[in-house]
């Protein structure tokens, strides 16, 4: 279809609300797609709003009315019909075209097409897209529709369709936008389009089945037409099949020897191109055409009873899928700045840490077509919440309208794309009903339960019934009782950082862990870019704008209690608490895969941030991998190795689970045996070799030492009793145990907290060689070194370094690669605040001192 874009220069202008004087009424250039927050930054009109305190300062943006304009000229095309179609407004627009008011919009998540022949004119058109302020509007929709439903955060999110985290989080700043956020353009067309294709795989023997939905729009009375539906593959057809199809219709089309696609670590991702073309009756020469590139493979997820409760496993070609994920928020405050190549960027991030889901998580957007694309070609799940988090959501039509007109829309456009393998109701609002009070406070109202346990289903069984579908996250075969119950479906396990210490992850026997998380702090260079606080403070004025979480900073004040020293400079508190961290969810994830198959994955709180703030994320708002994404890099390891505790908790489930012998928690040698060396192995390849385990002391003297003979079958999971004289220490501060298997990563047990070892905070020495584009640091250790961390921001905000968090015996070496696109020179590398390890934060304190002492909180977290 010819279309004319609209894209690019339009203006500005603040109509009413909380606007400065000398905005008021006055046109900015703004730029489409965007939104105004961009466009006043781009005209100097207001600061970086990332920056310091701006957030505060900049609020009356989301309380203004603003209407862009634009003027475009047109000319007949030949088309006899034409449509303005709008792929995304935020939120509550009049469109007037030429005076005229087209249409009026009330959602984010949807796009828009309305008929224009009658208000297009022949050279020079005006276009009026006006925006209600989004804050107030909120407050409004909320009074007018019954008052106050539950919500966490400060702005009634759920009484308007629009992204929950743009109106602030607890991870996130409080932007709300305004904006024609998609593109917009004038499209012509005659006869016959194409309105929507929906291309649902199905695999049987050796055959791809490709069941093309087809939604056709005539212009006049809707006639049978021919639909044909072409697979190919390198350029050769595979497959084609022609059918008559009336407004709507299928055409199914058999892939003979077809190749499945396999999700990341499970075999390869194989496309297919698939064209739908609307054939003419007369010629048979195709017309309007749909093309996208896509895989065969099914999917579908067990829950059916077992001895334990009811498993969450899903399964891909019918083969069960370990999860490793993460999951995934709008990865920029102002989306319009997220483009493929940062999308590519992320996804690398994920794929590089060994992950092979992301969960987008409902308190967010469903994203571009390019996210699920680029997931598809590299193999990585996508997990796909409906956008409902963290509130009650009334039922009445003013909201249950929109809410199905753009999960109807998201379902049908996201079909196509074979990464996507499972949908979601909502985010936590099965819980806040359950345990966060709301029943007492609903008094009969409705809440959103119609959405999760009827209309998505039905949606889905309608339009896409080719993937699983769970009504909420977490969920539990009794979800309006207890729907995060560990036995059963999947926990979010949040009292840990809320409440307690990491080590309470061993508390929790779950069946699938959906969001956990640990806090901390951004990259030096990504948080001290926009933190300006003299001197800097943990508890700094605007350090503390950029911590969301309540008691944030108490929570990780205390999270460091008995793991590791009080900080005494900001530097010691910047790494002590990345460190934490990365501490806290290597802990965790090693206890959740040691429970496998029982568990059946993890899906870490957060991969990534939408500004530059103390948070969950691996990976900071500036692209700088923090000490947690090496450990999640490390934990997530398809061959992965562990020691844990043999101990009344875990055992009697363990040995109910485990292959083998009844007695394999009987110890090879002397001493009682205490713990288990658990080998997970998520790969095709079965494993047979030995394990090497030694208890050393810090100096390098071998202490204790035993050989044990491992076999762990493919996808599968071997449990060995480790004999208990290696792991008894009379002098735990001064030993730890290392356990080398053959095609696994080493593994270093420490016998105590580092605030107890007797770590000598100068045991590193190193050699850099500088390189034309950055650095390489040799490190040696002359005595036992714990988690050596290169934060090579601080070498140079551009630095990038390929390993952290490496443990080093006395004489060991470690290469660490600094890439910055400049050389770096052998002194800012050797920085101690560059290279970093556990150890130093037990000796003299590395930069300026506090101004006080951090606090350490003493009861538990909201």
């Amino acid at each position: 279809m010819p279309s004319l874009s609209l894209d690019g220069p339009w203006t500005v202008t603040a109509l009413s609300g909380e606007v400065p004087p000398h905005l008021l009424g006055r046109d900015v250039p703004a730029a489409v797609p965007g939104c105004v927050h961009l466009d006043l930054l781009a005209a100097g009109l207001i600061d970086e709003p990332f920056d310091a305190d701006n957030e505060a300062a900049q609020q009356w943006i989301g309380s203004t009315v603003w209407r862009f304009a634009r003027t475009f000229t047109w000319a007949p095309d030949g088309e006899d019909r034409h449509d303005l179609v709008a792929l995304g407004l935020d939120t509550l627009a009049t469109v007037v075209l030429n005076g005229t008011v087209v249409g009026q919009t009330a959602n984010q998540n949807r796009s828009y097409r309305w008929g224009v022949d009658h208000l297009l004119v022949e050279g020079e058109n005006r276009i009026e897209v006006t925006f209600d302020a989004p804050v107030p509007a909120a407050e409004r929709r909320e009074r007018e529709n019954g008052g106050p439903l539950f919500h966490v955060n400060h702005h009634p999110y759920n009484a308007l369709r629009k992204t929950a985290s743009n109106f602030g989080w607890d991870w996130g700043i409080d932007v709300a936008t305004s904006g024609i956020w998609q593109s917009i353009a004038v499209e012509g067309w005659s006869d016959v389009r194409i309105d929507a294709v929906r291309p649902l795989v199905d695999v049987a023997g050796d055959a791809g089945l490709l069941t093309a939905h087809v939604d056709l729009v005539d212009d006049g009375v809707p006639r049978t037409r021919p639909v044909r539906v072409t697979v190919s593959r390198d350029g050769r057809v595979r497959a084609t099949a022609t059918a008559a199809v009336r407004g709507s219709g299928a055409v199914t089309v058999a892939v003979p020897d077809v190749e499945l696609w396999w999700p990341r670590g499970h075999g390869a991702q194989p496309l297919y191109d698939v064209e739908v073309a609307v054939l003419d009756e007369a010629t048979g020469e195709p017309g309007p055409r749909w093309t996208h590139a896509l895989g065969f493979r099914t999917v579908r997820l067990r829950t059916e009873a077992d001895a334990h409760g009811h498993p969450f496993e899903i399964l891909v070609n019918d083969r069960p899928v370990h999860v490793r994920g993460a999951n995934w928020i709008p990865d920029d405050a102002f989306v319009t700045r997220v483009d493929r190549d940062r999308l590519e960027r992320r996804v690398a991030d994920a794929v590089e840490a060994n992950m092979n889901l992301l969960r987008i998580w409902g308190g967010g957007m469903y994203e571009a077509d390019d996210l699920y694309e680029i997931c598809t070609r590299e193999g990585v799940l996508v997990w796909q919440d409906f956008l409902l988090a963290c509130a009650a959501y009334a039922e009445e039509p003013w909201l249950a309208e929109e809410i199905e007109a753009e999960a109807r829309e998201a379902v049908t456009r996201l079909s196509r794309h074979t990464s996507l393998v499972l949908w979601n109701g909502n985010n936590e609002n099965l819980v806040g009903y359950a345990e966060w009070g709301w029943r007492g406070t609903l008094q009969g109202r409705t809440w959103g339960d119609d959405y999760y346990r009827r209309m998505f289903p039905e949606i889905l069984a309608e339009l896409d019934p080719t993937r699983p579908y769970i009504p909420g996250s977490p969920y539990s075969s009794d979800a309006h009782l207890s729907p995060n119950l560990p036995t059963d479906g999947t926990v979010h396990v949040w009292d840990v950082w809320n409440e307690k210490d990491y080590r309470a992850y061993t508390e929790w026997l779950p069946r699938f862990v959906a969001e956990f998380g640990f806090q901390g702090p951004a990259a030096w260079t990504t948080l001290f870019d926009v933190v300006h606080d003299a001197p800097l403070d943990p508890d700094g004025a605007e350090l503390l704008v950029h911590q969301k979480a309540n008691n944030g900073n108490l929570k990780l004040a205390r999270g460091l209690r008995g793991h590791l020293p009080e900080p005494r400079t900001i530097d010691d508190w910047h790494f002590a608490t990345q460190l934490n961290q990365a501490h806290a969810l290597r802990f965790g994830i090693a206890h959740f895969r040691s429970l496998a198959p029982y568990c059946t994955g993890t899906v870490v709180w957060q991969l990534n941030d939408d500004w530059p703030v103390v948070s969950w994320a691996a990976v900071d708002h500036g692209e700088r991998r923090k000490p947690l994404w090496y450990a999640l890099r490390d934990v997530y390891a398809p061959r992965f190795v562990t020691v844990q505790p043999a101990d009344p908790l875990s055992a009697p489930l363990v040995g109910s689970l485990a292959a083998g012998p009844a007695d394999r928690y009987e110890a090879a040698g002397g001493g009682e045996v205490t713990h288990a060396l658990v080998l997970h192995n998520d790969t095709d390849e079965a494993y047979a070799g030995e394990a090497v385990l030694q208890r050393v002391r810090l100096d390098g003297d071998v202490v204790a030492r035993a050989t044990l003979p491992v076999t762990v079958p493919a996808r599968g999971v071997a449990r060995v009793a480790v004999p208990g004289d290696v792991l008894t220490s009379d002098d735990p501060a001064r030993e730890v145990v290392t356990v080398d298997v053959p095609g696994f990563a080493r593994v270093v047990h420490d016998l105590a907290e580092v605030v107890d070892q007797a770590l000598d905070p100068d045991a590193l020495e190193a050699d850099v060689r500088t390189t034309p584009d950055g650095a390489v640091v040799t490190v040696r250790a002359r005595s036992y070194v714990r988690d050596v961390t290169v934060l090579a921001d601080r070498a140079h905000p551009d630095a990038r370094v390929d390993a952290s968090l490496v443990s080093l015996l006395p004489g060991e070496e470690a290469v660490f690669t600094l890439t910055a696109g400049v050389p770096l020179e052998a002194e800012a590398v050797l920085d101690p605040r560059v290279l970093r390890h556990a150890g130093q934060l037990l000796g003299e304190p590395v930069g300026e001192p506090l101004a006080g002492a951090v606090a350490v909180a003493t009861g538990a977290g909201a």
